[in-house]
């Protein structure tokens, strides 16, 4: 039997119930409990009931890998996200997990740490265990990518390959409304903080934002990269400053919030001296001070179509979700004198306060 009874008197497992457990204890063949259980239609109602009565009671859970061995199917599939501490990826997980079990599949979460090696050995690992993967903001070169696709379906989330099914927030439409809340402000140059070097989105939201800006008349520089995180975002303030933009634009949430931090603690009031504006609308970018203007996209509505897309017949669909700008206090009109191109981050400008 599977259990045994510990020095309380307490019956505890010591391994796992199989079909054979139960079938010894309903009094009936392997092969019946396994059409009663995985294809009830083929036995009689009274013993269907009985065996399902005996597997609950002896707690039995189907073995998933074992299931899968004629089919070649474990109803599991796999998220791979670059930062599981970014809160934009919470509502991609949410959205994802709800829909993989409303089709009847189990997710698997991953965190490749914005490295592209720890992403493959992810995708290598888990890729021979589940029937489908959903790469987020994946780093992967494209050769590398081919090959992790060559062995499973595979689905991108803000990020394009030839061949490849995906899902992308709209960039270009993003970076327009910025560009031109901006201008409507009166700001006469902007610096963009752009994100890791490999990362797709950043190419871009950089162009994007170039190209409206030339169309609006609007001075435009790119600037980093940077580590798209809160503690890079002291020294991506420091070089957009030192740029002389009136507008700072940076790749995410997390790198904004960092820059308002160094701007407060350099006494650069925000947005009366110098704008910023970021991408996501993670929870908590109107919390921080001042709250954020940023562009936001629905991330769970992302997640559930990346499984929809994973599991649909389409290999090389498309999905554009919209995006919006949410226009909070970090962003005014620009500024008659901005901060001063020589300016130094321990200077006389620190003692001043917003």
């Amino acid at each position: 039997m599977p259990h045994s009874v510990d020095s309380s008197g307490a019956p505890s497992r010591t391994e796992a119930v199989t079909l054979h457990d139960v079938a010894r204890e309903a009094g009936v063949a392997v092969s019946t409990v396994s059409r009663a259980l995985s294809n009830p239609d083929r036995v009689s109602s009274r013993t269907r009931e009985h065996v399902q009565a005996v597997a609950r009671r002896l707690d039995y859970r189907p073995n998933r890998i074992a299931q899968a061995l004629p089919s070649g199917r474990t109803r599991m599939l796999a998220l791979l996200v670059s930062d599981i501490t970014n809160p934009h990826n919470f509502g991609l997980i949410r959205g994802a997990e709800a829909q993989a079990r409303a089709a009847g599949y189990t997710l698997v979460l991953g965190d490749s740490q914005g490295s592209a090696e720890l992403e493959s050995d992810h995708a290598d690992r888990i890729g021979s265990a589940v029937d489908g993967l959903v790469l987020a903001s994946s780093r992967l070169p494209e050769d590398a990518l081919r090959a992790v696709g060559g062995r499973r379906p595979v689905v991108l989330y803000n990020r394009e390959a030839d061949g490849f099914a995906s899902v992308v927030t709209d960039s270009d439409d993003g970076s327009r409304q910025i560009v031109e809340h901006l201008a409507a402000l009166g700001h006469p140059s902007i610096a963009y903080l752009g994100g890791p070097p490999d990362a797709w989105s950043d190419a871009e939201r950089g162009q994007a934002l170039e190209r409206h800006s030339a169309a609006a008349g609007i001075a435009f520089t790119r600037l980093g990269p940077f580590s798209p995180t809160v503690d890079h975002g002291e020294a991506a303030a420091d070089v957009g400053i030192a740029s002389g933009a009136t507008a700072l634009i940076a790749f995410n949430d997390l790198l904004a919030i960092g820059v308002l931090r160094r701007l407060e603690h350099l006494g650069i009031a925000v947005p009366a001296d110098v704008s910023v504006v970021g991408y996501d609308d993670i929870f908590g970018s109107d919390f921080c001070h001042p709250p954020l203007t940023t562009v936001t996209s629905p991330s769970e509505q992302a997640g559930r179509a990346l499984i929809d897309v994973l599991l649909g017949s389409r290999h090389d669909a498309r999905v554009v979700l919209p995006t919006s700008l949410r226009v909070r206090d970090s962003t005014a009109p620009a500024p008659a004198h901005p901060p001063s191109r020589s300016h130094r981050p321990d200077g006389p400008a620190a003692s001043r306060r917003p």
